[in-house]
């Protein structure tokens, strides 16, 4: 039994959507970031950092939301998460997922939370161009080898993925724009693990 300390569409999204495509048993704790629930000593213990997601595994708690869906993939190999480990498929899979969240995670913090830097309209307007150029890489590969990141295979990074374009949505041009992601986007939308996350997390837009 897993237990996921989780903000509705947060980052724990994707750990939440790979524990729905494990179909382990898991039970979800809303942390309620509105009332600074994530700053709660009881939640500090289990996530000093004071974020979401933290996932209990075996008694342990553990954070950030990449590594924790590489370790449900490793998990649970039974399940679409990861491709068998050992393959060329497998290293693309680590490969984007590394990718995803050095890049457009790490600029995303400073796009949602400009107070953390020099907030000027030359450093936002840096920041957009940062996060299209990895939408015009992102495109172009799903063009030519998609759908998916790994081709013609489901995997976790495209869940990955797709959280991430989901946070665009409300910026200048939301990665939907991009032909070849918005296919991506709409698969991955159409899986009942999406579909039941938005049931049970109570989200709308998108």
């Amino acid at each position: 039994m897993y237990t996921l300390y989780y903000a509705p569409g947060t980052a724990s999204m994707v750990v939440h959507l790979a524990l729905l495509e494990t179909g382990a048993p898991h039970e979800l704790k809303r942390v309620d970031l509105d009332a600074k629930a994530q700053h709660d000593p009881d939640y500090l213990k289990l996530n000093p950092r004071g974020v979401v997601p933290t996932l209990v595994v075996d008694g342990t708690p553990l954070s950030e939301s990449a590594g924790l869906l590489m370790l449900l993939a490793e998990r649970h190999p039974d399940s679409p998460l990861a491709p068998p480990p050992g393959t060329p498929e497998r290293a693309a899979w680590y490969q984007w997922i590394v990718y995803l969240s050095n890049t457009l995670m790490s600029a995303y913090r400073f796009w949602f939370y400009p107070q953390e830097l020099d907030d000027t309209p030359a450093v936002r307007a840096a920041l957009q161009r940062r996060i299209e150029g990895v939408w015009d890489l992102l495109d172009a590969h799903l063009a030519v080898h998609g759908p998916y990141l790994l081709g013609e295979r489901f995997s976790g990074a495209d869940l990955l993925l797709t959280m991430l374009m989901r946070w665009s949505r409300n910026m200048p041009r939301p990665a939907t724009d991009w032909p070849a992601l918005k296919r991506l986007a709409d698969r991955v939308r159409a899986r009942p693990s999406w579909q039941r996350l938005y049931d049970i997390e109570g989200l709308v837009e998108w």
